[in-house]
């Protein structure tokens, strides 16, 4: 695998963390039990996606590089105080959202490349990205 399809693939992986743990970090500050559920659902999405993508990089001979420390503190940081300002649902899913269309971005940047792409980078691409579309348009009814 080229050097452009395995930071591909990780960039992939490290985009379904980054929703995982700022899930993680949202669901104590969440009142209201459908988004509550809601956002217990796709956590359970996303953990399925990254152990399919780690799988994945496994049978490729590639480790995953996990989001590091700074950023994880500086997610749980931000979270906090936005949700200690404003904890309401409709606040909560427009974090979300815009969370998950910056990842969206991400992810359709990288499959215009995908001339460049290896099938299977290729795949794992889309099936985050048909993923995280459907939950952008899920998140909305909470606004």
């Amino acid at each position: 695998m080229n050097e452009y399809n395995k930071k591909a693939i990780n960039d992939t992986y490290k985009n379904a963390h980054v929703a995982l743990q700022s899930i993680k970090d949202l669901l104590p500050a969440v009142k209201d039990a459908k988004l509550k559920k809601e956002l217990k659902d796709e956590y359970d999405g996303y953990s399925e996606n990254i152990r399919e993508i780690a799988e994945f990089m496994e049978k490729n001979r590639l480790k995953p590089k996990d989001i590091n420390v700074f950023k994880k503190a500086t997610m749980w940081t931000a979270i906090k105080m936005k949700t200690m300002i404003n904890g309401g649902k409709n606040h909560i899913a427009e974090m979300m959202i815009k969370g998950t269309v910056m990842g969206i971005t991400e992810l359709t940047a990288m499959k215009n490349e995908s001339d460049r792409l290896t099938e299977g980078v290729k795949q794992r691409i889309d099936k985050l990205l048909e993923l995280e579309e459907s939950y952008e348009e899920r998140l909305k009814k909470f606004l």
